[in-house]
This record gives C-alpha cells, structure tokens and sequence, in this order.
C-alpha cells in the first residue's frame, strides 16, 4: 500500500498502560506485543498523542462500583456501561505508560475517564458522546488532517478514537498489527465492521512507506 507518513499525520498511541498488559488488572491477551511495535512506529512521526485511562476510585464503570459482577452491564444516565474490573485508578502502577513504551518526543497525553460519573473509551470525547478532550483541537492547530492508531484495546478504546477522529473529519487509519483486542462477545468483529462502515483504513506496518 505503501502510505507516506508527513507532518500532516499524527500517531494516536491508545491506552498502552500496565493494567492493559499482562499481569494487569483488565489485561488484554498479548497486550505488551503492541509495545515495541509501537515505539518503532513512533519514530516515524513528527506528532505522537498518547492516550491514557486515568480513573479516580469508585469510577462508575467499575463493577465493584455497583456490587456487580465484572463485565456484566448497568444503565448509566448516558446509556449502557460494561462494569469493568477497577483499573488504572489515578496515581498507581496499573495506570503507569508500559515501562518498555520509549516515545520520548510524544507532545502530548490525553489523559481520559477522569469524570466520576462517565466512562470514556475514546480519545476524543467521553462516554456521555458530548463532552470533549480537547484532542481534536489540539490536532486541527497542529494541521493534522490524518491519525495512525494503535495500542489497547481494537474494540473499545482504539476503535472509538477511530469513530470520535471520523466525526472530527480527520482521516483514520488503524495499524492492525500494533493493536491487541478483548473481544468481549463478538465485539472485535463488530468494531471491525463499524470501522468498515466509517471508511477507516486498516493496515499493517509494513504498508507504511
């Protein structure tokens, strides 16, 4: 394919955080093999954002929030939450950046899920579908009019990012091989078709020139 990284590009690395890995609190299988590939894609980019869940304790999309079960689901005021395990809470290892992630020139670190009340997958704007990072501003003053995504996981929040980044107007690619999924009832299919359907492309990094 052979797509040409410039200045025009950004590289969105998701979510690359310990609790993510193995051995982590919500881990995803094989989620430090997105590590070194990611530090190599980097270096191919003048603009890298970092994506980083930051929780505060007794997050409302944590099942021990609401005495459920993990993965089981809540109706929340923005709609229907998958409770997860209590992950990358604010200040502690799990949330830590991957100690093997060397991305030194990343300008900047969206830090995400911080409102008690509202999970957020995306990047670019959190659960409730209204409430904003502020990365899509930050990448329109850079002059970014295309954003690479890899990291944790493809079906929640890579995928996302790669929905809220369409409806930004950027266009998304997906570099398949530096992302690792959950796949949490047929979700990683489901994601694939929907970014199918919003015109993402996917790739390998060997597509990039």
């Amino acid at each position: 394919m052979g797509l040409t990284v410039s200045d025009q590009n950004a590289l969105v690395v998701v979510d690359v955080q310990n609790d993510f890995c193995p051995g982590g609190a919500l881990a995803v299988v094989e989620g430090d093999a997105v590590v070194p590939l990611a530090n190599t894609l980097a270096r191919r980019f003048r603009n890298v954002v970092l994506t980083q869940d930051w929780h505060p304790a007794g997050h409302a999309s944590f099942a021990s929030t609401h005495g459920e079960a993990p993965f089981e689901t809540v109706e929340l005021s923005y709609g229907t939450q998958v409770l997860w395990p209590d992950h990358c809470v604010q200040g502690t290892d799990g949330a830590a950046f991957h100690p093997g992630l060397d991305i030194p020139h990343a300008r900047a670190v969206i830090r995400k899920g911080l409102n008690p009340a509202v999970d957020s997958y995306s990047g670019f704007r959190e659960a409730d579908r209204t409430t904003p990072t502020g990365l899509a501003g930050y990448l329109r003053d850079l002059g970014v009019g295309r954003v690479f995504l890899c990291g944790l996981a493809t079906d929640f929040c890579v995928a996302w990012t790669g929905y809220d980044a369409r409806e930004a107007g950027l266009d998304v690619v997906l570099v398949e091989d530096a992302c690792r999924g959950i796949d949490l009832g047929g979700s990683l299919a489901r994601a694939h078709a929907e970014m199918d359907a919003r015109g993402i492309m996917r790739i390998t990094s060997a597509d990039l020139g």
